[in-house]
């Protein structure tokens, strides 16, 4: 399939693909739209089945990217980037470093940080090559890892679904959590405090073991994750948890989580919506990393220290966005993730129009 045949794409501005033969480096940067400004979001690092596989994850990615940046209202555009490769044996600081360089190429248009199956640890070694990096340690501007204030969004916005939707707080209420990577455990640690039963499910049996005994969290297999009795699924691993074979499966009332791309497409937002389910879209709820990173990007840029209190504030917006959002989705009937989409692009549009 060609690119600009693919359902993935969407009037993206510009794509790049890297090969590195000295390292070993295969890199798609997929820039979305730099219409608020430049792009930026996270590099992810996978064994992609094939080159399509990579490229249709670059262009959701990033448009999701675009979507998400301008729901936050922190001036950037969206783009995203991915590395064909096998994160647990794959890495060296020579990839990085080439993939330093095919970022600086770019001169600015985007921005990357880290993602799924890379580390802050993996980008200081790009950071030797290109300044467009965010999310690290050691310099006055350094914001650390987004992952907490990611975390912390998504638990704001569960808490906020499962009082529109169940009349209630989260004590008590259970919560499978599908992903407990960074993110993911995080978000499990809020919850279990906010006194949350939790289920969780992954493929690292190491980070389930340590997240349950934090926790008190009940441990079951990945796939049974759908089956489980909980009012709230937290898709918190890769995109397309909610699809057609799982949806039938879910018990929960509330979708809420940190994944990208949670919905294998938009006709499952709409089955979400027909079965009652409130659906707090992805890009809305998981927007805190991305203010986290955009806070360091602003003070590199201007040459200031990161202004923890411009991320609080901005945090504290993004949960009043998904507010209105479902607000309106419910005034007009209509699917939150279509009220979602429609506000993000009208901003871009605007935007762009300016």
């Amino acid at each position: 399939m060609k690119m600009f045949d693919s359902a993935a794409f969407e009037a993206h501005e510009d794509v790049h693909s890297f090969y590195d033969e000295k390292s070993g480096l295969k890199a798609i940067i997929a820039v979305h739209s730099t219409a608020l400004g430049p792009a930026a979001g996270g590099c992810r690092m996978w064994p992609y089945a094939d080159f399509q596989a990579a490229l249709t994850d670059a262009l959701k990615l990033s448009r999701a990217m675009s979507y998400k940046n301008a729901m936050a209202d922190i001036g950037l555009g969206g783009g995203k980037s991915v590395i064909i490769g096998d994160p647990r044996t794959g890495k060296t600081p020579e990839l990085f470093e080439a993939f330093g360089r095919a970022v600086e190429s770019l001169g600015g248009r985007y921005w990357t940080a880290e993602d799924v199956g890379v580390s802050p640890a993996d980008l200081a070694h790009a950071r030797k090559t290109t300044r467009y990096v965010a999310g690290l340690e050691g310099h006055a501007a350094a914001s650390g890892d987004p992952s907490p204030v990611t975390a912390e969004g998504v638990f704001r916005g569960v808490r906020l679904c499962v009082r529109r939707a169940l009349g209630r707080e989260l004590d008590g209420v259970t919560v499978a959590i599908q992903g407990v990577g960074h993110v993911g455990a995080y978000l499990a640690e809020k919850l279990a405090a906010a006194g949350a039963k939790l289920v969780v499910a992954d493929v690292n049996e190491a980070a389930l073991r340590m997240v349950a005994e934090w926790t008190g969290a009940r441990i079951v297999a990945p796939d049974e994750i759908f089956d489980v009795e909980a009012e709230v699924f937290a898709p918190c691993a890769l995109g397309g948890a909610v699809n057609a074979q799982t949806l039938p499966r879910l018990k929960a009332r509330i979708v809420a989580g940190a994944a990208n791309n949670q919905l294998a497409g938009p006709e499952i937002g709409q089955a979400l919506f027909e079965r009652g389910v409130l659906y707090a879209p992805d890009y809305v709820i998981n927007g805190g990393g991305i203010i986290n990173v955009a806070g360091e990007i602003r003070a590199l840029e201007a040459g200031t220290a990161f202004d923890a209190h411009w991320v609080a504030v901005k945090l504290d917006r993004l949960t009043e966005t998904l507010e209105e959002v479902l607000d309106r989705a419910a005034a007009e009937k209509r699917p939150p993730h279509e009220v979602a989409d429609a506000t993000a692009r009208a901003r871009i549009a605007a935007a762009r129009a300016a």
